[in-house]
């Protein structure tokens, strides 16, 4: 085991330990990339920093069990939820998926059927009450280096269309929507919002959104 790898497994101890995994709210992260923290450390994923911002609000929140990997699509995630079958007694759920549908071109009318599915599945894991679920908005990666020589107006105009339809669903099921897609636009004037690899958000990002999330959870 590389040095680096030990100390990481070492900080992935303590911080569960110190988190505490039989007190406070249960919380299970539902995604892909944008979720699992891709580009950065687990530690910085916006799920833990949302978990650390809880314990100084003194809203503990435990440490989460995540089901989610880069290029994950809503078939993926349906695929690794119906893998693990976790128990449907969350008390905090939350959903951010569909970037990769629109990144690989993939037909809207499937991600809207598989959104769905995914949603009320979501609703059932947080002990069927829709007010434990929060859904997240897909951020807007034309901002990104990553995409400076696609067609953004292209990847904008689709990604509002996979947002509309989040934004509608998650009302349709009273589920609490939270809009980021705005916030990851700053990146196009705050490089120090993304990773080095051009594309995936940094912990700066990722703590803006902890903040939102946490904003609509601890009010």
């Amino acid at each position: 085991m590389s040095k680096r790898l030990l100390i990481f497994s070492l900080v992935s101890f303590i911080t569960a330990i110190s988190l505490g995994q039989d007190n406070g709210v249960s919380f299970l992260a539902l995604g892909d990339s944008y979720t699992v923290g891709t580009g950065e450390s687990k530690i910085n994923s916006w799920p833990l920093q949302l978990v650390y911002l809880s314990r100084k609000k003194n809203f503990p929140i435990q440490f989460p069990k995540i089901i989610a990997k880069a290029g994950w699509t809503t078939t993926n995630l349906l695929e690794a939820i119906e893998a693990e079958q976790p128990k449907p007694n969350y008390d905090l759920v939350t959903l951010l998926i569909g970037v990769n549908n629109q990144y690989q071109g993939k037909d809207i009318q499937i991600f809207k059927k598989e959104f769905l599915i995914l949603l009320n599945k979501s609703i059932d894991l947080a002990k069927g009450n829709p007010k434990n679920v929060f859904v997240l908005s897909i951020p807007d990666w034309s901002v990104t280096p990553f995409a400076r020589f696609k067609n953004k107006k292209k990847i904008v105009k689709e990604l509002g269309a996979y947002n509309a339809i989040i934004k509608k669903e998650s009302k349709k099921h009273e589920v609490p929507f939270i809009e980021i897609t705005q916030i990851s636009r700053n990146a196009a004037v705050n490089t120090s919002l993304i990773t080095s690899d051009g594309l995936h958000p940094s912990k700066k990002m990722y703590k803006l959104w902890a903040k939102k999330v946490g904003k609509k959870l601890f009010k």
